[in-house]
């Protein structure tokens, strides 16, 4: 038994490291190299079959068959392994490209044969369907004839819906330019996609019988004797500061310049407020929403009526030393004027040429400033102009005029002649002062935008709720805050540990009821953005750390009583989760769902991943708590046993969602591009995740883990792991996860 242990656990260890390596080894010599060197090579695959037979022989020697649970658990991944092998083996994925008018007998391989179909295809319609009335896409559609013989059969795709015929499956893969044409993948597994899925619902099923099961290893932990409840103190006040504003360039009244801020404009291929683009455009120039007291729609509209006074504000950020010194500005903000020399504009292609790659990106960063602030200052980017030309054929779909279009030969001449002088006349009456008359003016431009759009536009309740989102979304002050109160009373709680004092339960209430209003505003954030953006908040890494601090906050309430150090561990969780979501607020555009993430499965993938994390990041601040404890040199071994306990009473729930979250995204993957998985490094490290913290789960087979030293500082290390799949993947390794 000794011998099956020890090769079994030795070869998953080889398998996260060969699997760590080949994710690095793709960044350099690229996919097709790992595919065909590591994953679909003889040696990787009889690696992970060898680990399945030896672990399985393994589990019926300890007689883990006799808790059902966690034997049907185990039972269930080899399930999934064997559908993996039968796919690897006798799977078939290619790609069929069909022009209409044209019939196909045949298909590509994916290592480039053809092979033949049992009938005919025949491509009928492609369409592209927009969201009402923009230009971007909200689905791609093809409709083929599928015959054999007399038997002639219809098939419709697109995204996530796939279409089935004898075995064979048909995704939406791309479609020509000239709409004419499109290109299906095509996967034919009808075996090893039944017994991976058969694994998977196993998988869900075991996971569930294993929390109910009484003489489940969690279940014992809850009825730890070491497990009381416990509180929390300290609390911070801090005091934010406001610089005054002195010398400001002209601008419009504040309420002024909010009637512009409540007109529609197309921007970032959606239908919003103008308030919307003056936000981002501030954001991305000043760096911050507002500039010196001033709003983005002050802002915004002071570039295009005040351009003169404009210029001249040092208001554009620069963040890098090489480009302030090529502008000649010495502090962190450059004005436009900054931009232009003697010899002309300083930032030009030779300027270019001569910096470093990293030089490179800054002055690109500076430039794409420039070009938008040149965009807003002619009315490039003030599409606020909605036009339903006479002779189109998709009623669904608007053009939207900027102030510097051309208008079009078939604008009838009344429209024709409003939209070329309504802004003129507004900026006639700027220049006179004449305030009232501006703002009667804007109503007037509103309510052609209504008469134009019509049902089109956003609905009333879409409308308001953006406005309200982009005044309340600022999580500066929230993760600030969360920070603060997390770190303080995570040294008072841990001082409290070292010292055996009980913490006072006021404050703790009081802390509690912080963040009780910090989980609302969390959820009434969510509940905004989902409403703007009309899809649940999860699509890309601003939505999801929002979606991790409120996950953070709710398990911290829920769990608050029963286990040690909960509220500053939410705290720390909750405020550090809104700190990396500001970096997303620096460029914070919410867009149009791409069609692909149009399913209800990325959703459930998404928030399941989330609380998985929060669950670990609570094991890894545990785990620094009970470091510093040793480090003390205090009589504290039932302090750091107990956090032990806490913390592997939270791994269980954690491995097993992060379990079930990968092999959601599985099928998601297997509805959206007919493969369950495809080595993506983020897939990768998700997998190594679930496997290096599944390692804590055996201590009878891994004695180490029942040391506490050991065990809390596998827990800080194994947070590494996390932190690679979440953000090492983005920024560093690439690949299609990279915008999560």
């Amino acid at each position: 038994m000794k011998i099956l242990r020890n090769l079994s656990f030795g070869l998953l260890g080889l398998l996260v490291c060969v699997l760590m390596a080949a994710t690095c080894v793709e960044k350099v010599w690229g996919t097709p190299f790992v595919v065909r060197h590591v994953y679909g090579s003889p040696w990787f695959v009889a690696c992970w079959a060898l680990m399945a037979v030896t672990g399985m022989g393994y589990l019926w020697r300890r007689r883990v068959q006799k808790r059902r649970a966690a034997f049907l658990f185990h039972l269930s991944l080899a399930l999934i392994l064997l559908g993996a092998l039968v796919t690897h083996v006798w799977g078939v994925q290619g790609r069929v490209h069909l022009r209409q008018g044209e019939a196909v007998e045949a298909f590509t391989l994916s290592e480039g044969r053809t092979a033949a179909f049992p009938f005919r295809l025949s491509l009928e319609e492609f369409r592209v369907e927009y969201y009402a009335g923009t230009s971007a896409p909200k689905d791609f559609v093809s409709r083929f004839t599928l015959a054999a013989g007399d038997e002639v059969h219809q098939g419709e795709v697109s995204m996530n819906r796939i279409f089935r015929h004898e075995g064979y499956r048909f995704y939406q893969s791309g479609y020509d330019s000239d709409g004419q044409g499109v290109t299906l993948s095509v996967a034919c597994d009808p075996w090893g996609i039944g017994l991976s899925y058969a694994g998977y619902a196993f998988l869900l099923l075991s996971a569930l019988a294993f929390f109910l099961e009484p003489q489940s290893g969690f279940r014992r932990l809850l009825r730890h004797p070491s497990l009381r409840s416990a509180g929390v103190a300290g609390l911070l006040l801090a005091a934010p500061f406001v610089r005054a504003a002195e010398d400001l360039p002209r601008t419009l009244p504040r309420e002024t310049a909010a009637c512009f801020g409540r007109l529609y404009v197309y921007y970032n291929d959606r239908v919003c407020p103008l308030q919307t683009l003056a936000k981002d455009f501030t954001m991305k120039l000043c760096g911050k929403p507002t500039y010196r007291g001033l709003t983005a729609e002050q802002v915004l509209t002071g570039w295009f009526f005040y351009y003169d006074d404009w210029k001249r504000e040092p208001c554009i950020r620069v963040k890098s030393a090489d480009v302030r010194r090529l502008l000649g500005v010495e502090g962190g903000y450059a004005s436009l004027q900054d931009f232009f020399g003697p010899d002309g504009y300083r930032l030009d292609a030779e300027a270019l040429a001569d910096a470093s790659m990293a030089d490179a990106k800054a002055v690109g960063e500076a430039n794409e400033k420039f070009s938008l602030v040149s965009s807003v200052a002619t009315g490039a980017a003030w599409r606020i102009f909605p036009y339903m030309p006479p002779s189109s054929a998709d009623a669904s779909r608007l053009e939207w005029l900027s102030l510097a279009d051309r208008l079009p030969r078939d604008m009838p001449l009344e429209e024709g002649t409003f939209v070329r002088g309504a802004m003129n006349y507004v900026a006639e009456q700027v220049a006179r002062k004449h305030f009232t008359e501006v703002e009667r003016l804007v109503g007037k431009i509103g309510r052609y935008q209504q008469r134009v759009g019509g049902a089109l536009l956003p609905s009333d309740l879409r409308f308001r709720a953006e406005r309200v989102y982009n005044q309340v979304n600022d999580s500066f002050p929230l993760a600030v805050a969360s920070v603060v109160l997390g770190l303080f009373s995570f040294v008072y709680s841990v001082r409290c540990l070292m010292l055996h004092r009980r913490e006072r339960r006021g404050v703790s209430r009081v802390l509690l009821g912080v963040l009780a209003l910090m989980a609302c505003w969390l959820a009434g954030l969510m509940v905004l953005r989902g409403l703007v953006s009309g899809h649940l908040p999860m699509s890309n890494g601003h939505e999801t750390m929002h979606l991790l601090a409120f996950c953070a906050a709710l398990l911290t309430l829920v769990f608050y009583r029963r286990l040690p150090l909960t509220l500053p561990l939410g705290f720390l969780v909750c405020g550090l989760a809104l700190v990396v979501s500001m970096l997303g607020e620096r460029n914070p555009q919410v867009g149009q769902l791409m069609p692909v993430l149009a399913s209800p499965l990325l959703s459930v993938h998404v928030a399941v991943i989330m609380v998985a994390y929060a669950l670990l990041a609570f094991v890894m601040l545990n785990g620094v708590a009970a470091l510093v404890l040793l480090a003390s040199r205090r009589e504290c071994e039932a302090q750091v046993e107990r956090l032990q306990v806490v913390s592997r009473l939270l791994l269980y729930p954690a491995v097993f969602l992060l379990a079930a979250g990968i092999f959601i995204g599985a099928v998601w993957a297997n509805v959206s591009w007919g493969r369950y998985w495809g080595w993506d490094p983020k897939e990768v490290w998700a997998l190594v995740t679930m496997l290096v913290y599944a390692l804590a789960l055996h201590p009878a087979s891994l004695p180490c883990f029942r040391r506490p030293l050991f065990f809390h500082v596998f827990s800080v290390v194994a947070f590494f792991c996390v932190l690679i799949t979440y953000f090492g993947v983005n920024f560093l390794l690439g690949g299609m996860h990279s915008y999560a």
